[in-house]
């Protein structure tokens, strides 16, 4: 059976936002194209609710999805006055999330993770919401660790975005988990949409388009995703953009949002993971293919980021076991 995603619209609802777990989650698909996840919105009582514009929206189902919903995310809604005046939800809102089941995974978007820090579910756990709010919500919900620097947060049953293009990483990175990179990456290309975002990015990119394209970092790069294998260090990577370090390290940031470094581990583990799903080579032919060294730097990193080995991940997305030919 297809993964039962259940999409909760509240007045106020973003539209753009409202649609990103339907767009991504419907691109998932096996090899023949059988959808992997069914997506249902639904809204309190199944009434039609206001959105953010100059329109209503008018919905198939109630919270009685609930019931067989095996992920539900809460559609972008800003904060409305009550909750920032109490830090507490409505009676009927606070019972309809009352209604998801233990077992059920929790996702917010953007500004939602109100909602989730109301109903007490992100007490003690690391979150984030949109930076211009981060302040805002750190004040209200001091039990909870805000991060203002990140796209998303995973803490495996609850997640957390930042705003707009955020809850698209997110949602890519639940395909991710769930059916691998492969799966993502195609799922990302039917949307248009880059296929590979770690949480970890920082929310605001100071040049979204790079103002100066003779001096962009975008060759270097490219010139870094085809060398992994070998030892790349940051002094290489100025030296192939005719930059300081620090002039490099700088523009890098302001177009990537990240670190050099930082994207470069980034771009390795994603490489190991998609060749441990897609390949029989032993994890010590992964390692060195991504630029890892051995082995146990390998391991380190995985658990580190995914919290399994290697081989346990390999197993857990039915790759092909190494061979003894490798």
């Amino acid at each position: 059976m297809p993964h039962h995603v259940a999409v909760l619209a509240l007045d106020g609802v973003l539209p753009l936002d409202l649609g990103i777990p339907a767009r991504v989650f419907n691109e998932a698909c096996t090899s023949d194209g059988t959808r992997l996840y069914s997506v249902s919105t639904f809204t309190p009582g199944g009434r039609a609710v206001r959105t953010h514009e100059d329109f209503q929206i008018l919905v198939d189902h109630d919270e009685s999805v609930l019931q067989t919903a095996d992920t539900v995310v809460i559609a972008t809604q800003e904060p409305s006055e009550h909750l920032l005046a109490t830090g507490t939800l409505p009676g009927d809102l606070a019972a309809t999330l009352d209604r998801i089941r233990p077992q059920t995974r929790i996702v917010s978007l953007c500004t939602s993770a109100f909602l989730l820090a109301a109903a007490g579910l992100l007490d003690g756990r690391r979150a984030t919401t949109h930076w211009a709010l981060c302040d805002t919500f750190a004040q209200m919900f001091p039990a909870v660790e805000v991060d203002p620097d990140v796209l998303f947060v995973d803490n495996g049953r609850i997640l957390t975005s930042a705003g707009g293009a955020a809850g698209i990483d997110m949602c890519l990175h639940l395909v991710r988990r769930d059916h691998g990179a492969t799966v993502a990456a195609a799922a990302a290309r039917r949307c248009v949409t880059a296929p590979w975002r770690e949480g970890g990015q920082a929310q605001f990119i100071e040049h979204l388009v790079p103002q100066d394209t003779d001096r962009s970092t975008s060759a270097t790069r490219q010139w870094a995703l085809e060398r992994l294998a070998e030892p790349i260090t940051l002094e290489d990577m100025a030296r192939h953009a005719h930059m300081s370090v620090r002039t490099f390290t700088r523009r890098f940031r302001s177009e990537a949002g990240i670190s050099p470094l930082k994207w470069l581990a980034q771009r390795r583990l994603a490489h190991a993971r998609l060749l441990l799903e897609s390949t029989d080579l032993p994890v010590a032919r992964v390692a060195t293919a991504c630029g890892f060294g051995d082995p146990v730097a390998l391991r380190k990193q995985f658990h580190t980021h995914l919290g399994l080995s290697p081989v346990a991940y390999r197993r857990a997305h039915n790759a092909p076991e190494p061979t003894t030919a490798h």
